[in-house]
């Protein structure tokens, strides 16, 4: 246990991804926040509220933090790298043998966007550079081709 804000103990954190303006009691946010003991209910409306401007059903990571006395604190972390990928080059999933198995390409352009909406996020990147690279290991490990701008 430690202290968490104010003079509040924190019991622990649960780390979830729920889609935007979709938490309900069902698994796996019941489970997870019902182990601690809090308020599902609660949660699930303050989710939906934070989220309701995002994209409808876009996966959000979500970290929570449970209180001893019952109560809890969020913070939204934005969508998985692999998500935003997706929905760049319209593609439904990745390969299923990445390395071996090629299922699209992306290119340097659509990697920078990427790349850029991640850093607002709060991806741990030093430049723009650093996060393109980080983005252009996640297309490879989904079994996309990184296309080079020819200039």
């Amino acid at each position: 246990m430690s202290k968490g804000k104010g003079n509040k103990i924190t019991v622990g954190f649960i780390k979830l991804q729920i889609p935007a303006g979709k938490a309900t009691p069902s698994p796996p946010v019941g489970p997870a926040l019902g182990q601690k003991g809090l308020n599902i209910m609660e949660f699930c409306k303050a989710f939906n509220d934070k989220t309701k401007t995002f994209e409808p059903g876009m996966p959000v990571r979500v970290s929570i933090e449970a209180f001893s006395d019952r109560t809890f604190g969020f913070e939204l972390k934005g969508s998985p790298v692999s998500y935003l990928i997706r929905k760049a080059i319209g593609l439904e999933k990745g390969s299923t043998a990445p390395g071996r198995t090629m299922v699209g390409s992306i290119t340097q352009e659509q990697v920078r966007k990427v790349a850029e909406q991640k850093m607002a996020q709060g991806l741990s990147a030093r430049s723009i550079e650093a996060a393109m690279k980080i983005v252009e290991g996640s297309a490879r490990s989904m079994g996309l081709r990184i296309v080079r701008d020819r200039s």
